[in-house]
């Protein structure tokens, strides 16, 4: 509607803009035309200026008026467009009612389906979920009872090894307490000698028999050796004698003793135990009597391996002076080869028992040879004998079952006669 109202208006415009065009070049062509006549000039002008005035009023009458007709005709326009537009309003409002209450009553409809099926839904799933929760409850039982147990169990293994520990604990407690002890006695010369020695001979009577070694052994030059390996000819008989230098490897090993002083240490540990290797190669090495070598037993491993890795010219002197070094490690290897040696040494010695052993089951196994012999012998005889008693028994049931089927008064047959010696 706007836009036939600018339409109108552009109309009445270009009606007005030609008129005006119009008259415009009638005024013109008469100023032309009366040009030449100056008394004219001013009367045409007067004329031309009313003319001008009365078409300026009669333009501006025109124009208010075409104004009043064009705001009527726009307030006709706009009422008509209100009323149309209200009434649009009022049938978009009443389609909008019946289409809301369709709607209302379709989504109402709809509503109560998907309430149905949502309520079946929920019903499965209720039942779905409580049939899982079931199960779930069961399994969690299930393994709460097993956890449970398991914790249970576990708690009694941590009980019994704290028992353990308990008992460990008291065992270190006497440890500690016997180290304190062993300390102490190792503190003296002569405890530390009775270790030693106490040592030697517990590995002595777990590897050797009684009679295979002597302990507190005097010799014929009025010298006590600890132990005697009595071991068969050419070896002979072997001194074993335990020397515990463990003040001057003490402090040989400080770390907090100065250069000068730990030098002086081990100066004195090397002058101990040349003495103890040099004393035992003259006392308990005798011609004739005991073997050509002796052993010098060193109670402490950490001892015997200073003295191998570090001191060489002590082991030197101790395969110069014939005298085995050995630990308590080392030790075992040399008493079990001695008992092997013993046992070597005993088997020879009861090599002619054997022998005679084996001639007296020569002979056995020849009697029963023999005996053997006679008895397949017998076998074999009691074999024919079976044999014999077998046919003999066959021909005594023929004969019953002949007699049974022939008469009393018919004659014996010469065969029968022939067969009854046989």
């Amino acid at each position: 509607m706007y836009a036939q109202l600018q339409a109108f208006e552009l109309t009445h415009y270009l009606l007005f803009s030609s008129l005006l065009l119009n008259v415009l070049t009638c005024i013109g062509l008469v100023k032309i035309y009366f040009a030449k006549r100056e008394d004219v000039v001013t009367q045409m002008q007067n004329i031309i200026i009313k003319e001008n005035a009365d078409l300026r009023q009669s333009l501006l009458n025109q124009q208010y008026e075409s104004s009043q007709s064009q705001q009527s005709h726009f307030n006709n326009l706009s009422h008509q467009l209100n009323n149309s537009i209200l009434n649009g309003f009022k049938n978009i409002a009443e389609n909008s009612q019946s289409v809301a209450a369709q709607q209302r009553q379709e989504q109402t409809q709809a509503l109560k389906w998907h309430a149905d099926v949502v309520g079946k839904r929920i019903d499965n799933l209720t039942q779905n979920t409580e049939q899982r929760l079931d199960k779930i409850s069961d399994r969690v039982n299930e393994k709460l009872n097993e956890g449970f147990a398991k914790s249970i169990e576990t708690f009694n293994r941590i009980m019994q090894r704290l028992a353990l520990i308990d008992e460990a604990q008291k065992q270190i407690s006497e440890l500690s307490t016997n180290v304190t002890s062993l300390q102490t006695i190792l503190a003296d010369k002569r405890s530390r000698g009775a270790f030693g020695e106490v040592q030697l001979y517990a590995l002595l009577e777990n590897t050797l028999a009684p009679n295979q070694f002597s302990k507190q052994a005097k010799l014929s030059n009025d010298k006590i050796a600890d132990a005697i390996l009595e071991l068969p000819q050419p070896t002979g008989r072997i001194v074993i004698d335990s020397k515990f230098p463990l003040e001057s490897y003490q402090r040989m090993t400080d770390l907090q003793l100065a250069n000068a002083d730990r030098n002086a240490a081990i100066k004195q540990f090397k002058q101990d135990v040349k003495k103890h290797i040099t004393d035992i190669a003259t006392k308990y090495i005798i011609r004739h009597e005991t073997a050509d070598s002796a052993i010098l037993f060193l109670p402490a491993e950490a001892i015997f391996a200073e003295i191998h890795a570090h001191h060489n010219d002590l082991v030197e002197l101790a395969w110069q002076q014939k005298i085995w070094l050995t630990s308590p490690t080392t030790l075992m290897a040399v008493l079990t080869t001695a008992k092997a040696v013993l046992k070597d040494e005993a088997t020879r010695e009861q090599v002619h028992i054997i022998q005679q052993h084996l001639t007296l089951l020569s002979d056995d196994f020849n009697r029963f040879g023999k005996r053997f012999d006679q008895l397949a012998r017998h076998i074999d005889q009691a074999a024919n004998d079976v044999k014999q008693i077998h046919t003999s028994a066959q021909k005594i049931s023929g004969r019953f079952n002949t007699i049974e089927n022939l008469n009393l008064n018919d004659e014996i047959s010469p065969e029968l006669a022939d067969n009854a010696g046989k």
